[in-house]
């Protein structure tokens, strides 16, 4: 009994210290947010999604809105159809 015990604090040790020093390097490569985001007229966001260099939003008017990331331009305009 104790055997096990002693055992399972060193894999809770040893998982929570992989976490805590691998995180902050997972965490590093994530492409910075955009300050602001400049939505047509009408569009209200429901999500947002990001890529190497652009970035979406889908909107609650059924459309996701792709933007490009170095110049904030909408890139593309893509309407969701609703399947039956």
């Amino acid at each position: 009994m104790i055997l096990l015990t002693i055992t399972m604090i060193v894999g809770v040790i040893t998982i929570v210290g992989l976490i805590v020093t691998r995180m902050p390097k997972a965490l590093s490569g994530l492409p910075a947010l955009p300050e602001e985001i400049a939505l047509p007229e009408g569009a209200r966001p429901l999500a947002f999604t990001q890529g190497g260099d652009w970035y979406a939003v889908v909107t609650q008017d059924d459309r996701i809105l792709v933007f490009d990331r170095s110049s904030g331009k909408l890139r593309q305009t893509v309407v969701i159809t609703r399947g039956e």
